[in-house]
C-alpha cells in the first residue's frame, strides 16, 4: 500500500543491481543521498536505484492510481459531446475500439517492464530499442502529453468548481464567475499550485483521499447510468433513443476520417493507464505488479466508459439542441447539461462534485508520470540534473513535479489567448502525442524482444504480435489525424491558414526535436550511448 514501509536496500524483495556495463557509471543509492541531482553523484546506470520510495504501493494502490490519473468523470464529461459529433449513434463502438489498441500496448508495457522495471518507462525502453534519439522524443510525447491534460484538467475542475457553488448557494451570479476570463484563469492556475503541492509531497500523505475520490467517482456514474436509463426506458422523453446492438458496431460510422476523429477521442479517454508503469520502482513486486495493475485499471475504464455512453445517449439522444449529446453548446461539458435533467434536483449536485473529484484527483496524480519520467531521463543525462533532485524527507522528484506544474500553468494560460476553445483542440492535439509515444513503445517492445519471439507461442503473441499491432493502429490513428487536422475547420482556430490543431501538435513535436538537438551539443554522453544502451542491467528482483 501507500503507506508501507521502505524496505532496506538488498533486503527480501529487491537486491543491489549488478555492475553497469563499460562506460556507464554506476547508479543510484550508492552514488549519493536522495535529494542530490544524479548527475552531481555520477549516477546513470541501473534502473530501481534513483532515490524512489521502494515497496510503498501495493496492487490495490497501484489501480487506484491508475484509474485516478484517468480521470474517468472528466473524460466523459468533456469528450462524449465531441465523439458523437463525430460518430453519431456509434459513440460506443468507438470506446470500445480506442480500448483495443490501448490493449495491445500494455501487453507491450508489460513485457517490458518485467525485463526492466524503470520509472522511465517508455523513454528508457525505447532508448534501449532504438537509441537515444527515438528515445528521446518518446519521452518528449510522454512529457508534453501529460502537460496538456493537466491543462484540460485543471480547466475543467474550475468550470465544474463554479457550476457547483453556483448550485449550492442557488446564485446564479456565482456560477456566471467562471465566464470571466480572469477569475477562470486565476482559479486554473491556484488549482494547478494545489496539486502541484500534493503532488510534491508525495502519494503516501494522500493515500485516503486518492481512494475516497475514486470511489466517488465510480458510484456517481453506476448512479447516473442506472437513473439515465430507467428514464429513457420508460418512454418519457422526448429526445430518448432506444439501444440498438448496432451501436457497438465500428464498421457502422460514416467513414474512415469520421471513425479516426472518434478513436482520437477515445484514445485519449484511456489515457493514464500507464501510470500504474511509471510507479514501478516504488511498488511491491515491480516486475509483475504494475502490469498486472494496468490490465486491471484499463478493464473498469471500459467498462465504466461503455455504460455511460448507452445510458446517456439512451436519455439525451444524439441531437444538436437542447440536452442532445451533438449540441455544440454543451459539446465541451456534457454532464453540465445532463446533470438535473437525469438526477433532478437537488441530487444533481452530486455529477458536479464527481467532475470535480475527478479533475482534483487526476491533478495530483497525473504529475507522477512526467515527474517520473523527466527524473528517469536526468539519471541518464538526457535532461539538466536539476530535474534528477529526489526530495530527502518526501523521496518524490520535487524539482520535476515544480517544473511540470509551472509548464501546465504557462500553457493553459498561452493556450487560452491563441485558442477559441481550449479544452476541445488541446484534446485533439493530445491524441497525437499519446498516439506518437504509445505507438513507439510498442514497436520498441517488438524489436527489443526480436530475438525471443522464437521461443514459444506466448511470446510470440505477447512481445511480438500484439505490441505490433498495437503500434500500427495507433500509427495509423497518428497519420489520419495529422492529415485531417491540417483543415482549418478541424478544431476551433486557425493559424496562418493552417488548423489549430496540427500546429499544436506539430509544433510541439518540433519544438521538442529542436531542444534535443541543443542538449545534444551542450550534453552529448546520453546521446553517445555512455549512459544508457540496450546492455544498461536492471535492477535484479528476488522472489
Amino acid at each position: 500500500m501507500f503507506d508501507q514501509q521502505l524496505s532496506e536496500h538488498g533486503s527480501s524483495g529487491r537486491a543491489t543491481a549488478p555492475a553497469a556495463p563499460q562506460g556507464a557509471p554506476v547508479s543510484g543509492a550508492s552514488g549519493g543521498a536522495p535529494g542530490t541531482a544524479p548527475e552531481a553523484t555520477g549516477a546513470t546506470g541501473a534502473a530501481g536505484d534513483k532515490g524512489l520510495r521502494g515497496n510503498s504501493v501495493g496492487l490495490l494502490s497501484s489501480v487506484v492510481l491508475g484509474v485516478s490519473t484517468v480521470a474517468p468523470v472528466y473524460c466523459l464529461t468533456a469528450t462524449l459531446g465531441p465523439t458523437v459529433t463525430a460518430v453519431g449513434v456509434q459513440m460506443p463502438a468507438v470506446f470500445l475500439a480506442g480500448f483495443l489498441p490501448m490493449l495491445l500496448v500494455a501487453f507491450a508495457y508489460k513485457e517490458l517492464n518485467k525485463d526492466f522495471p524503470d520509472c522511465g518507462t517508455s523513454f528508457t525502453w525505447t532508448v534501449k530499442a532504438f537509441g537515444p534519439r527515438i528515445g528521446w522524443m518518446a519521452g518528449w510525447g510522454l512529457t508534453v502529453a501529460t502537460i496538456i491534460v493537466l491543462s484540460n484538467l485543471a480547466g475543467v475542475a474550475t468550470d465544474f468548481l463554479y457550476l457547483m457553488l453556483g448550485e449550492m448557494t442557488g446564485s446564479g451570479a456565482v456560477a456566471d464567475l467562471n465566464d470571466n476570463k480572469a477569475v477562470h484563469l486565476a482559479t486554473v492556475v491556484a488549482l494547478i499550485a494545489a496539486a502541484t503541492a500534493m503532488s510534491y509531497r508525495g502519494m503516501t500523505a494522500t493515500k485516503w483521499f486518492q481512494y475516497s475520490l475514486v470511489g466517488l467517482q465510480l458510484a456517481v456514474l453506476l448512479l447516473f447510468s442506472a437513473i439515465a436509463i430507467i428514464k429513457a426506458a420508460a418512454g418519457d422523453l422526448p429526445d430518448s433513443v432506444g439501444f440498438s446492438a448496432s451501436w457497438l458496431n465500428p464498421f457502422e460510422v460514416s467513414s474512415f476520417s469520421a471513425f479516426t476523429a472518434g478513436l482520437s477521442l477515445s484514445i485519449f479517454m484511456y489515457w493514464g493507464w500507464d501510470t500504474c508503469l511509471t510507479m514501478n520502482e516504488e511498488t511491491s513486486g515491480s516486475a509483475k505488479t504494475p502490469g498486472r495493475a494496468a490490465m486491471i485499471s484499463m478493464v473498469t475504464l471500459v467498462g465504466s466508459y461503455l455504460l455511460v455512453a448507452i445510458a446517456a445517449q439512451m436519455f439525451a439522444g444524439v441531437g444538436t439542441t437542447g440536452t442532445g449529446l451533438g449540441n455544440p453548446d454543451t459539446a465541451d461539458n456534457v454532464f453540465a447539461a445532463l446533470a438535473r435533467p437525469v438526477l433532478g434536483s437537488p441530487w444533481s449536485i452530486l455529477l458536479f462534485v464527481a467532475v470535480v473529484a475527478s479533475a482534483a484527483a487526476s491533478l495530483q496524480t497525473t504529475f507522477i508520470p512526467v515527474a517520473r519520467t523527466l527524473l528517469a531521463m536526468s539519471a541518464y543525462r538526457a535532461v539538466p540534473p536539476r530535474f534528477g533532485t529526489v526530495h530527502p524527507r518526501h523521496r518524490t522528484p520535487g524539482f520535476a513535479t515544480v517544473a511540470a506544474g509551472i509548464a501546465t500553468a504557462a500553457f493553459y494560460v498561452g493556450m487560452s489567448v491563441i485558442s477559441e476553445n481550449v479544452v476541445q483542440d488541446t484534446i485533439l492535439a493530445l491524441g497525437l502525442m499519446i498516439c506518437f509515444y504509445y505507438a513507439l513503445t510498442a514497436f520498441a517492445c517488438v524489436w527489443y524482444f526480436r530475438r525471443s519471439l522464437r521461443n514459444g507461442l506466448r511470446d510470440l503473441v505477447v512481445k511480438g504480435i500484439a505490441p505490433l499491432l498495437g503500434g500500427i493502429l495507433l500509427s495509423g490513428v497518428f497519420l489520419q489525424t495529422l492529415t485531417d487536422a491540417w483543415d482549418p475547420d478541424y478544431g476551433s482556430g486557425v493559424v496562418f491558414g493552417i488548423g489549430s490543431v496540427f500546429v499544436i501538435g506539430v509544433g510541439i513535436l518540433l519544438l521538442g526535436a529542436v531542444l534535443m538537438v541543443v542538449y545534444g551539443v551542450y550534453r552529448p554522453a546520453f546521446f553517445r550511448g555512455e549512459t544508457l544502451r540496450k546492455d544498461t542491467p536492471a535492477l535484479v528482483v528476488e522472489d
